[in-house]
């Protein structure tokens, strides 16, 4: 047999962990024999103690087994080990639920607080006071605490009074983190025992009869590990279970919350208390609001502050930087703000105004005042609606536009136009009763927000939004200032809601209103109203001065009654209306339909984020390409024939419609090889040569293959207008160019040239000569064109008149330079004593010489200086 089995009982239940066991005893021995020895050099009484404990040790042990009989274990010892080994795991590891020792995590707290107590710790006070409360909210039995932590509470805020009437007394002061800690219990133990007051009187009242009464918390239970594995699961998931049924909500702080009508605006006074503080928690707070909103019975004015909180508390989640609203949380805070006008429609004795005075007492419910129709709660629901629309607006902004997303996003536009509407009948029936006092400006903000999602809209979307909106109202609802009969009709709605504003309001509202009017008018086609509005508005003059949201909106309107000219196919008012936008190569960032990078602009990151939340959605844009399309153009249609008259009449003075239109030209002519146009632009580029050359056909096919037209309404109206304002402009850039070559030119030749009826011919050509741009006469017996000849000036005359002008211009210039250096200086060019007339040689004592004989007075204007030579070559 191996000399690792034991000598005498060789069961096989005995384990690996035995003989380890024995193992470990063996070694222990030797170390402390090694330990002996090293001690018997160090002292001769150390060697006496060392020898006794060693003979005690060896008489409890036995005699020591030698060679291999020690690694055997007797029967004796293993015997001895097992019952250790068992009594052991008896007294030291004991399983305890949650709740026992949460119990024990209590006391253990109270015990530290008691320490700190008698050494007058108080900022170890302060923070065991803390973590108590923290602790004493899992323990809870419904309202009820446990008795030891009463017992501390009561004593704790017993020790408190005493040490702060001790500090009166004392001049000692006390040190400055000891002070806080006082200050911090202080603060807490006074608000936090409200809660608690009726177990601390019984306490105070007899100690130990409330310590040994029979409610008291059952001492912690512990569960043997002795007992079998297979019980344990069942005892410890029963525990678990009844821990988890006396669990109760708790705050930030770790006190049980308790939603009850009663204490529905103690809730939402701590709630407003805490909105933009530092590490809130909005989303609790909104789930605390959802669930006061729920708590039966509640009373309308307690449901009515519950939802003004709850939508507030849902638009502090889109505060901030550029971040959006989340899309659920705004679809709850739009249903919450139609619940909350369902309750105003239902209670008419309860109103929301502005200005009207807060409830303070949270113990009791507000009621209607003697003598008063109404129960007034404070805030504003235009407010509301507002910041809802703006919220939709941002979270339009965020999302890609050429995705599903924003056409599902969209679809809110209705529900939010619904709730608007519901809003202004709201206020048009606080209007009606005068001492309510509601202002005229929150009545126009509402028609504002209103009519800012109808004014861009076609007339058949706008009838459509109407009937929705009148169909979430009842029957027996209707307005004042838009009545149901007028539902049906865009065009009367817009205009009753901007007269309205333009009569009741001032300032941006009232300008918004009329560009509103005027867009809409515009894009309907009414072109000759929109203009007179535009134009008895005078907005064009003082539009600097209003915010850029209203200068955005200008800029809109100024393009829409733009495009609407060239609809109706007044080119020279598209043009000069479109110039200003078009012309200055910003169109996208002015009608704030994109930003524009620019290479050398130094713009801070507020500036570029300001500059995106101004940017309009997308389903507002202007088309930028149709835009670009229709002013390059009506500026061909302009400029070529302008271009053909100066050419063959150096006389006229030149003169530029539309720069960018010319520099486009010059860097098309400058190409050398020009391929078949692939843009927008490079049709209407190749259409202004064409034209230029005569070839209207030509041009009119470049011009008609431009797939844009295809987005406007009517597109083959716009083609065949568009065909013969080319036919007429081709008529005269051919006049303009070939009339030195001719003597007379019969209109009937022309009328086949450009497929245009003789009397249209005649009509251009009597135009042409009455506005003195043709030097010609028409007779109208033989239908031609008589040239008078002789009245255009040669080439040499022409650059003889530019020589001229350019002389002139530039003795203008000298005199104006001399005049501003020599200002008020009448003496300057004078010389003392006539030195330097005849020291000088050359140039300067010409000059000198001849001007020793005084200093005449000078002629206004300057004349008297004439520019030297030149000057004198122009006199003579």
């Amino acid at each position: 047999m191996s000399r690792f089995f034991r000598g005498g009982d060789d069961s096989s239940t005995d384990s690996s962990s035995e003989e380890e066991e024995v193992y470990s005893s063996e070694e222990e021995e030797k170390v402390k024999a090694e330990d002996e020895s090293s001690s018997e050099e160090e002292s001769d009484e150390e060697e006496e103690e060392e020898s006794d404990e060693e003979s005690g040790s060896d008489e409890e042990e036995g005699p020591k087994k030698k060679g291999a009989n020690r690694f055997l274990q007797s029967d004796d010892e293993s015997e001895e080990e097992e019952e250790e080994e068992q009594s052991e795991d008896e007294a030291t590891t004991k399983v305890k639920s949650a709740k026992d020792k949460r119990f024990d995590e209590l006391e253990s707290t109270i015990s530290q607080i008691q320490n700190g107590q008698k050494i007058n710790d108080w900022s170890l006070i302060a923070s065991e006071f803390d973590k108590l409360n923290r602790q004493v909210v899992k323990l809870q039995d419904g309202s009820k605490a446990p008795k030891p932590y009463i017992k501390v509470i009561a004593d704790l805020e017993d020790f408190m009074n005493e040490t702060l009437a001790k500090q009166k007394v004392t001049p000692k002061k006390m040190n400055a983190t000891n002070a806080r800690g006082l200050n911090a219990v202080k603060q807490r133990i006074r608000k936090n025992n409200k809660d608690y007051q009726t177990q601390i009187d019984a306490y105070r009242k007899d100690s130990d009869t409330f310590m040994e009464s029979d409610d008291e918390i059952p001492a912690p239970k512990t569960v043997s590990k002795a007992l079998r594995f297979a019980e344990a699961p069942v005892v410890s998931a029963e525990q678990q279970e009844e821990d988890d049924k006396g669990f109760s909500t708790v705050d930030s702080r770790g006190k049980v919350v308790q939603y009850t009508p009663e204490s529905i605006l103690k809730h939402l006074r701590t709630i407003i208390e805490s909105r933009g503080k530092k590490n809130t928690d909005r989303l609790e707070q909104i789930k605390v609001m959802e669930t006061l909103n729920k708590v039966v019975p509640i009373t309308p004015y307690q449901r009515i502050r519950v939802l003004q909180t709850l939508i507030s508390a849902r638009f502090d989640l889109g505060a901030g930087g550029a971040a959006q609203m989340p899309l659920d949380q705004w679809k709850a805070a739009e249903r919450d703000l139609a619940t909350l006008l369902e309750i105003l429609e239902k209670e008419k004795d309860h109103v929301v105004v502005e200005g009207a005075e807060e409830w303070d007492d949270d113990d009791k419910l507000p009621t209607i005042p003697e003598g008063e129709k109404y129960l007034k709660v404070p805030g504003s629901v235009v407010s509301l609606i507002e910041r809802l629309d703006d919220e939709l607006t941002r979270s339009l902004q965020a999302i890609d536009p050429h995705t599903s997303e924003y056409i599902d996003r969209l679809t809110d536009e209705g529900s939010l136009y619904n709730t608007i509407f519901r809003g202004l009948l709201y206020y048009e029936h606080l209007r009606k009763d005068a001492s309510l006092e509601v202002p005229q400006e929150s009545l126009n903000r509402i028609i504002q927000r209103r009519l800012d999602h109808v004014y861009y809209k076609p007339a058949q979307v706008v009838k459509i939004l109407e009937e929705n909106a009148w169909k979430q109202v009842s029957a027996e609802a209707d307005s004042e200032i838009t009545p149901r009969s007028q539902s049906g009709d865009a065009g009367k709605l817009i205009n009753i809601l901007s007269n309205y504003l333009f009569e009741n309001s001032e300032g941006i509202i009232r300008a918004r209103a009329m560009l509103c009017q005027i867009y809409f008018l515009a894009l309907h086609d009414e072109y000759y109203k929109s203009r007179d509005l535009m134009l008895t508005s005078h907005l064009q003059e003082t539009i600097a001065n209003f915010d850029i949201a209203t200068q955005i909106l200008y800029n809109r309107t100024l393009v829409q009654v733009g495009l609407c000219a060239f609809r109706k196919g007044l080119v020279y008012d598209a043009q000069n209306t479109l110039q200003e936008i078009c012309g200055s190569g910003r169109q996208k960032e002015l009608l704030a339909q994109g930003v524009m990078i620019q290479r050398y602009s130094q713009v801070t990151p507020e500036q570029e984020r300001l500059e995106k939340q101004r940017q309009l959605p997308f389903h507002m844009h202007i088309n930028l390409e149709l835009l670009e399309c229709v002013y390059l153009t009506c500026s061909m249609l302009l400029e070529i024939p302008l271009l053909a008259q100066t050419g063959s009449s150096p006389d006229v003075k030149k003169r530029i419609i539309s720069k960018t239109y010319r520099r486009m030209l010059e860097y098309h002519e400058r190409q050398i090889f020009t391929g078949p146009p692939e843009n927008t632009r490079d049709h209407v580029m190749q259409a202004s040569k064409a034209l230029a050359a005569g070839e209207w056909k030509k041009a009119t096919d470049f011009i008609h293959s431009i797939k844009i037209w295809d987005l406007m309404p009517n597109t083959e109206d716009i083609k065949t207008m568009l065909a013969k304002q080319i036919q007429e402009e081709g008529l005269r850039t051919y006049l303009f160019t070939y009339a030195p070559f001719y003597d007379t030119l019969a209109i009937a030749t022309l009328s086949s040239m450009f497929e245009l009826d003789s009397r249209k011919v005649s009509a251009v050509v009597s135009k042409m000569i009455s506005h003195e741009e043709l030097a010609a006469a028409l007779d109208q017996v033989t239908e031609t064109v008589i040239f008078r000849k002789g009245v255009e000036l040669s080439r040499l005359q022409s650059l003889a008149l530019t020589l001229s002008d350019k002389a002139s211009s530039l003795i203008e210039t000298n005199e104006r330079t001399l005049e501003q250096k020599t200002q008020g200086s009448a003496n300057a060019f004078s010389r003392k004593d006539n030195r330097g007339g005849g020291q000088r040689g050359g140039r300067g004592g010409a000059r000198g010489g001849a001007r020793t004989g005084g200093n005449p007075q000078r002629q206004a204007g300057g004349t008297q200086f004439t520019g030297g030579a030149l000057g004198n070559a122009v006199r003579g």
